[in-house]
């Protein structure tokens, strides 16, 4: 019985000596980020919202005028809004992931609500899954998402963003204005400057 177990041993430890160690894989090193945004609605907004504006709300500033996005792909996990009508008034707001670019294809559903009395508008929409919309993009003009809020509403935006460290640079559709090299900025989720966006982040940001 004990030279059994010693052949065992033996065996083991020969198999031991066999094997070459290494350091375990690396999976991921590139940079992603899971994020809800806020933006409050400086005035009514009917239209699409591209991939592009999307990718566009964070940057980093390369020179006072020129600025470039932080991450390279982005996925919509969910598009939720609160809206309250005026006075004797209601609110409409209404959501559709409505892209026919190949490759981004939207599942075409339309998400509406209308406020009544005290009670706000509010809809919380998410694409369907195995829908294209659903899937990460790069920037292009392509349509993300198509909304339709009035002045005063709240948009969040739950989006899932990475970066692929391979060097990529995508500049922002709009320059800056006055920005800092090297900043980090936010900026509004129609992509345009601060100063024309119809969409304020709501937060204690850099915007640009």
């Amino acid at each position: 019985m004990m030279r059994k177990q010693s052949k065992q041993r033996g065996g083991r430890r020969r198999q031991a000596m066999q094997l070459i160690p290494h350091p375990p894989p690396i999976q991921n090193v590139g940079l992603k980020r899971e994020v809800r945004v806020r933006f409050l609605c400086t005035s009514a907004f009917i239209g699409p919202i591209s991939f592009q504006n999307l990718l566009d709300i964070f940057n980093v500033a390369a020179t006072a005028v020129t600025a470039f996005d932080l991450f390279t792909a982005v996925k919509i996990k969910a598009v939720e809004i609160w809206a309250n009508g005026l006075t004797n008034a209601s609110a409409v707001v209404t959501v559709v992931f409505d892209g026919t670019t190949l490759g981004a294809v939207g599942d075409q559903k339309v998400h509406t609500d209308t406020s009544m009395g005290i009670e706000p508008a509010h809809v919380l929409a998410r694409p369907v899954r195995q829908s294209q919309a659903a899937q990460f993009q790069n920037s292009s003009a392509a349509t993300a998402v198509f909304v339709n809020v009035p002045s005063g509403a709240i948009v969040d935006m739950e989006l899932s963003f990475r970066n692929d460290m391979l060097g990529t640079a995508v500049a922002t559709q709009n320059a800056p204005a006055g920005a800092t090299p090297g900043a980090l900025y936010t900026r509004g989720l129609d992509g345009v400057a601060l100063a024309a966006s119809k969409f304020l982040p709501v937060g204690i940001f850099a915007v640009d």
